[in-house]
């Protein structure tokens, strides 16, 4: 084994990317239980974790889904991207809400699947929007007839939506049979409509049973009687008041007055309700409320804030509640018993009342995760009111997940059980500590990414030195420059001790460029010389030739005929004319090494198209419509046999096998021959990579299908076994065009032969090479890259451990891999295994590469592998542009913080 060369490392902080804040977060809900009682309310099995909805103030929304399989009670990686809904450009989202589609065919002890779910947005303005989760584009608008849109709350059953509006008026929206129409408006008052909740729902009086015997009569008894009936509904006002409405009448039923300061209106931002009735209240002088369901009378009042209460969640059980707002705090309220009071005087109204109280609610507890405003609070499992008689109980052996976003632009995450709970063994669902109560255990953020889907919006162009970051609407380029006297690395430092280098003049920007788009820019790219930039909305494709000026600079010049060009190959329909179906937007693209094709996933169907840029005008070459099509897929995976499968009808056993021990045969290396019913399906290509000879092309969706085309012949090769996880990195190794490397989102590296189409033996080794630290990263892979200078030539001599190490990476980490160096034990672990006799156990390395002695197996054994750095962070994008030549970029949150207003502080004297 050659000894490793140092390296120079281009620590980016130029580039002024600044995330967007989180304004908005949802939690699918649980569908209702049944009335009578004979499907038990209590979840006696654990709940998969639902999609973590975020809303940011650009506009875009992402959906998150959680990274553990039903069997693994912790996912340390927690939620990672799965969608990303683009939001018009200039919008924004204020207020988010899943409902169930069809509420009778999810069970009330199931979470539901993000399938079954809706998802409606309001960004301040007159419409709610619903979106289509699966093609990512709004579905239909609605006006609300009554001016801003302030909150928006649909009902426990999934059946309406109501809209708190400017106007003062409460709208409701009838969500049944997929439909999104107007039902109702209630009485008008003169204050905006701030917050909204939905108190307990009824069970319907349901008809006399019919006889035993009568099997038709009881089933259908058994459907009148899983109907539930809305009974009142709690606004928070801006005029100081609460109101409560009853849904028959549609007329206010009580008026609560909350306090004021010095004459000015308080404004009610959050109300919650519970399953007895219990009403809470937070406003925006810091004070949380507790009303009684039936006076409608203040029961507690708490200045747990100093400043105001925007957001509010209950915990699954209603037995804790967590406010946060602009004073960065989460503070727990919590319901505790107490003893009933004894009294030796005589009995009056006001003891007899309290006599019977026997419990009462008490601040508990406060945190302070967040650096700036909270705008916005869930838990998982959701709260849904339900009254006593019915009220639901959840599994006390894994702790609920707190989930909180604001300006700071990162969700933080946090177990949430509750003291109380000590009769068993709390899990930690996010493995950050042994402790999962609110109060003691460890939060963590989730990273913000700088593209969509999870990706990274950087890109570089080796050749070129080219760094060019996408943003909103925007576009940035900048040059590396070549530092004299070789690079940065220190004399004798290796490639796994990263050296931090000078800062000082080592970059330029070259090119700055603000588009016109519909909505966020969603992907873009530069070639490897520097002279094509691509970038892309949903519904357009923009490419420019890049061609250079004496000063240095870069001028831009739009390919103008380049929508003309694919239009005719990405309309699904001659007759359609919706701005959907003659979009020219791409999800995500890739340039061939010697940047003669292009090549492009459209974004709303799935096409994958080769574009040949060598000529006077970009010309199509070739369609791929197979991620578009259902091929592949048995149930919701990509197994071995596909054909035999779909002939006989066995995939539903198949799909339990797991993919990292199948392959592929060569009688499903084309899914175009298999049988079988094949049907359109919506699903977006997040990741695309090109081998170094430009041979090879994989793709892979949000379906977890990856899909192997050959470039030379433009034809399909073949299609990967699929896994559980989703795929975030995507390359070709450099010495080995046809050895594909995968990183998944739960920190597993898989490797793949595409030519043998099969699974290596000694890729084996690798997997269970990993150690258990580098699967427990909080933060999952973001991309991985090779120490090569990026073009072909260099692959013909490369180095003997260079040419098979990659180099994964993570927003707060970077790790070396040497692929094929087998079980060693190095960089992570501190101490050699022992086996049962005592001895320290041999490490169990791969073969070595073909023509070299056996006899340097020993080298092989004892590599230094799994090498973390967590030098550099955030990371927003890490590449090798040459040889010894690592770029960094990174975007440290104090930087981002340093653009926004200042935190909230109140400076307090003499306090002791």
């Amino acid at each position: 084994m050659t000894e490793p060369k140092p390296i120079s490392v281009h620590r980016c902080r130029f580039v002024d990317f600044t995330p967007s804040p989180i304004t908005a977060l949802a939690f699918p809900p649980l569908s209702l239980p049944s009335v009578k009682g004979k499907k038990s309310a209590a979840i006696r099995k654990r709940l998969a974790f639902g999609t973590l909805a975020v809303g940011h103030a650009n506009g875009n929304i992402e959906l998150c889904e959680w990274t553990g399989l039903e069997h693994e009670q912790q996912a340390p990686q927690a939620w990672v991207v799965k969608k990303t809904l683009s939001g018009l450009y200039t919008s924004k989202v204020d207020s988010l809400a899943f409902t169930i589609r069809d509420p009778d065919l999810v069970p009330s002890d199931q979470t539901p699947a993000l399938s079954s779910l809706r998802l409606f947005s309001a960004g301040g303005g007159n419409d709610l929007a619903e979106w289509d989760i699966e093609r990512g584009v709004i579905r239909r608008t609605i006006s609300s007839q009554g001016g801003s849109i302030w909150s928006i709350a649909p009902n426990p059953a999934s059946t309406i939506l109501a809209l708190g509006c400017e106007d003062g008026s409460i709208h409701l929206l009838s969500l049944e049979l997929d439909s999104l129409t107007h039902l109702r408006r209630f009485d008008r008052v003169k204050s905006r409509i701030l917050s909204l909740a939905w108190g307990p729902p009824v069970p319907r009086e349901s008809q006399p049973k019919a006889a035993e015997t009568n099997e038709d009569s009881d089933d259908d008894d058994d459907d009148l009687a899983e109907d539930w009936s809305d009974s009142w509904l709690v606004a928070g006002c801006s005029d100081s008041c609460l109101r409560k409405w009853d849904v028959a009448s549609g007329r206010v039923l009580d008026r609560m007055a909350t306090d004021k300061n010095k004459g000015e209106r308080t404004l009610v931002w959050t109300v919650g309700a519970l399953g007895d009735g219990t009403i809470i209240s937070g406003d925006s002088l810091g004070v949380v409320k507790f009303w009684d369901p039936k006076t409608c009378t203040q029961m507690h009042s708490f200045q747990a804030h100093n400043a105001d209460v925007l957001c509010m969640t209950i915990s699954p059980e209603g037995s804790a509640i967590y406010t946060a707002g602009v004073d960065q705090k989460i503070v727990q309220f919590t319901h505790v018993r107490t003893s009933q009071p004894a009294s030796s005087q005589a009995p009056t109204k006001t003891s007899l009342l309290n006599r019977s109280s026997t419990s009462r609610w008490v601040q508990s507890f406060a945190r302070r995760m967040h650096s700036h405003d909270i705008r916005s609070i869930c838990i998982f499992p959701p709260h849904t009111p339900l009254p006593p008689s019915h009220s639901r109980t959840f599994p006390a052996d894994v702790a609920p997940i707190l989930a909180s976003g604001g300006l700071d632009m990162s969700v933080v995450l946090t177990p949430a059980a509750l003291p109380t709970n000590t009769k068993n063994k709390i899990v930690n669902p996010l493995s950050t500590s042994h402790v999962a109560t609110w109060e003691d255990a460890y939060h963590r953020k989730i990273g913000y990414s700088s593209g969509a889907y999870g990706r990274s919006g950087v890109c570089v162009a080796r050749a070129g030195r080219l760094v060019c970051c996408v943003r909103e609407a925007g576009v940035s380029v900048w040059r590396i420059k070549k530092r004299g006297g070789g690079g940065d690395g220190e004399e004798g430092m290796d490639v796994d001790e990263v050296p931090v280098p000078k800062e000082d003049g080592g970059w330029e920007r070259v090119l700055d460029m603000e588009l016109n788009v519909q909505s966020n820019l969603i992907a873009g790219a530069i070639s490897d010389d520097g002279r094509w930039l691509i970038v892309s909305d949903w519904y357009e494709t923009k490419l420019f030739r890049l061609e250079s000026l004496p000063n240095g600079q870069l001028k831009p010049k739009r390919i103008r005929n380049l929508t003309s060009v694919l239009q005719p190959h990405v309309s699904p329909s001659a007759k359609s004319h919706s701005r959907e179906s003659i979009s020219t937007g791409g999800s995500t693209f890739a340039f061939t090494p010697d940047s003669s094709k292009l090549v492009l996933a459209t974004s709303v169907s799935a096409y994958i198209l080769v574009i040949d840029l060598s000529g006077d005008a970009p010309r199509v070459l070739r369609k791929f419509d197979h991620h578009h099509l259902n091929t592949g897929l048995v149930g919701q995976r990509v197994v071995k046999g596909l054909a035999k499968l779909q002939a006989t009808g066995t995939g539903e056993d198949a799909t339990e096998k797991s993919a990292e021990t199948v392959g592929v045969d060569k009688e499903d290396e084309d899914t175009e021959s298999t049988s079988g019913d094949v049907r359109p399906v919506s699903t977006t290509v997040t990741r695309m990579a090109t081998s170094l000879d430009g041979q090879w092309l994989a793709t892979s969706d949000d379906l977890h299908r990856t899909h192997i085309f050959n470039l030379d012949s433009i034809q399909h090769h073949c299609i990967l076994p699929s896994f559980p996880h989703p795929i975030h990195a995507l390359a070709f190794l450099p010495s080995s065009p046809s050895t594909l490397i995968l990183g998944l989102a739960n920190n597993t590296v898989q490797v793949y032969d595409v030519e043998a189409r099969s699974f290596p033996a000694w890729s084996r080794h690798l997997a269970n090479a990993i150690p258990k630290r580098f699967k427990h990263l909080h933060d999952p892979i973001v991309g991985v890259t090779f120490n090569t200078n990026g073009t072909s030539s260099s692959s013909s001599s490369p180095s003997t451990d260079e040419a098979r190490t990659a180099v994964f990476w993570g927003s707060t980490w970077i790790c070396k891999i040497q692929l094929d160096a087998g079980v060693v034990y190095g960089g992570f672990e501190k101490k050699r295994r022992r086996d049962g006799s005592g001895k320290k156990r041999k490490d169990v390395a791969a073969p070595p590469p073909e023509g070299e002695d056996t006899e340097q197996q020993p080298l092989y054994q004892s590599a230094n592998n799994f090498k973390l750095i967590t030098t550099y962070r955030p990371i927003l994008f890490a590449e090798f542009i040459a040889s010894g030549e690592l770029v960094v970029v990174e975007r440290p949150l104090v930087d981002v913080l340093a653009k926004l207003p200042p935190a909230y502080f109140k400076p307090k004297y003499g306090a002791s």
